[in-house]
């Protein structure tokens, strides 16, 4: 499952303040077509309130185009790209019932609670002031970032080494892993 959940983080895209995924990820993880996913929304409108699902507007469309290669393909679509939030995908789990669907549920619960972790741990890292209580926060980090990467870490028999900057703090973290 680790796969998916790196398959998962990496779709994971800002919009509005919120982190979302757009309907041709979601379609990409379901294994269904982008217009599969917004009939599911359209014929279930009473279950995607406000804060579920966001229609792009053409700014951030073009915004999406210009700094992420992986949405080229939204150049010239005519229709408003729609960005799941968090509840609207728990939503959509509902309505979509393929194995296929249930195991992208997992893996997208599972990396949205990971990263809501993360940043619970770095928030309570920028009020810490001991190098004490520091360092099983950074740990716990670490951790966490790591299960995050899992498998996608280019590991041999020597130290791989990732670096993360946050407006907190740096964050260094060392994997040995054998193949």
């Amino acid at each position: 499952m680790s796969l998916c959940v790196i398959d998962v983080d990496s779709k994971i895209v800002e919009i509005r303040k919120t982190k979302v995924l757009l309907d041709c990820d979601v379609a990409s993880l379901y294994g269904i077509e982008t217009k599969d996913v917004n009939r599911a929304v359209k014929n279930n409108q009473d279950k995607f309130p406000d804060g579920y699902v966001i229609t792009l507007d053409k700014n951030e469309k073009d915004e999406l185009v210009k700094n992420f290669h992986q949405f080229n393909s939204l150049k010239h679509s005519y229709a408003a790209p729609k960005a799941f939030t968090e509840k609207g995908l728990y939503m959509l789990a509902t309505i979509l019932k393929s194995p296929q669907a249930t195991q992208t549920t997992l893996a997208i619960i599972e990396t949205f609670t990971k990263i809501r972790e993360l940043t619970r741990t770095v928030g309570e890292l920028s009020k810490t002031t001991t190098k004490k209580e520091k360092e099983p926060l950074m740990q716990k980090s670490g951790e966490i970032i790591s299960e995050i990467l899992g498998d996608s870490l280019n590991v041999s028999e020597t130290e791989t080494i990732f670096e993360i900057n946050l407006a907190v703090m740096s964050l260094k973290h060392s994997v040995k892993r054998k193949k």
